[in-house]
């Protein structure tokens, strides 16, 4: 099923959630939309299931207009970020129940119980209660619940949320799997970047109710178009620093940032913002310009990486490093021009 959402607009009163949405998702694609709490992307993804009624716009489902449809007329299934289980019902039951409100008959019932029950490892819980099983294990039933239906498209409302690590790494997994097996149109909403990055096929970065940037997961990431995209995907964030522009460098004080040629002949004097992440920083070596050198106050050892907390003056700078550091350590830092964002200071949008 083919997703598609223009111009849509809504408000909770004085409001403005939404702000001119468009989204287009191709049949069969899994698309993300990501941003922080508050930005509208819950909203969209109830505005598309039609459980919130939009102010302005148009949405499309398989080429059909389906603006002013009840949710159960638009053969969409939503997995909610609480489970929403049935608590005095068993697996199974709670398997079947949408079904049997449909009336399906029973056969049929029992076949899909069991195909979704064997698709997601249930066989051994279908007689439980929802209280008696894990957190993995209830988002896996409101999953098979969902996919019992037989949708064209699944919804999923931060489904991972209320799951320790281990457990989202895990089903996360679980997930994409089934997008792959199901070959479903998906829609999926997190505030997380590595749930994001890692599902998605098209990712739909959300800033106070607009799309900032939509595209590949890795393009985006690799080309950011605004300040914010660039700073809220990755992690540690990217390092951004004011800066002014002087020829073929970014200068701040204790800090000489290279210009790669891809931003043309900027204006001696300009303020931008300058963006380096930071696995792009380097340890300076000679031959290397130096950037700024760092005074380390905080050292994260994650076992197969080091990140390293420094400041120059009151700037903190976070860098990616090999080996480790000790709290007080200076270290000099360098990084390639090609890796360096530039964005303008005001407008905050790229100046690529």
């Amino acid at each position: 099923m083919k997703c598609e959402a223009r111009g849509v607009h809504k408000s909770f009163g004085d409001t403005h959630v939404l702000r001119g949405v468009d989204l287009l998702v191709p049949e069969g694609s899994f698309a993300v939309l990501v941003g922080s709490s508050g930005c509208g992307k819950s909203t969209l993804l109830r505005s598309l299931a039609g459980l919130e009624t939009i102010d302005k716009g148009t949405i499309r489902l398989a080429g059909r207009d389906v603006t002013k449809l009840p949710p159960r007329d638009r053969d969409v299934a939503m997995v909610f970020q609480s489970y929403a289980l049935y608590p005095h019902l068993s697996v199974r039951k709670n398997l079947s129940f949408g079904l049997e409100l449909r009336r399906t008959a029973k056969s049929e019932i029992d076949a899909r119980v069991r195909e979704v029950s064997e698709m997601l490892g249930l066989d051994a819980l279908l007689d439980r209660l929802p209280k008696q099983l894990s957190g993995g294990q209830r988002q896996r039933v409101a999953m098979g619940r969902a996919i019992a239906r037989r949708p064209t498209m699944f919804l999923f409302d931060e489904p991972l949320s209320n799951l320790d690590a281990a457990l989202r790494a895990e089903v996360r997994v679980d997930i994409r799997r089934l997008h792959d097996r199901l070959g479903a149109t998906t829609v999926y909403v997190t505030h997380d970047q590595v749930e994001a990055m890692t599902l998605a096929d098209t990712l739909w970065v959300m800033n106070q109710g607009k799309v900032e940037q939509s595209g590949a997961p890795l393009e985006i990431y690799e080309r950011p178009r605004t300040r914010f995209v660039a700073t809220f995907l990755g992690s540690p964030a990217m390092n951004m620093i004011d800066a002014t522009i002087d020829g073929r460098i970014a200068r701040a004080p204790d800090i000489v940032i290279p210009i790669d040629a891809r931003f043309g002949d900027l204006a001696s004097g300009r303020e931008v913002t300058a963006g380096m992440r930071p696995h792009d920083l380097t340890l300076f070596q000679e031959g290397m310009t130096k950037v700024c050198e760092i005074v380390v106050d905080v050292v994260e050892a994650l076992g197969f990486e080091t990140y390293v907390h420094g400041k120059v003056g009151a700037l903190d700078v976070v860098v990616r490093i090999p080996g480790t550091a000790k709290t007080g350590d200076k270290i000099g830092l360098s990084i390639d021009p090609c890796k360096v964002h530039l964005f303008d200071r005001e407008a905050g949008t790229s100046l690529a």
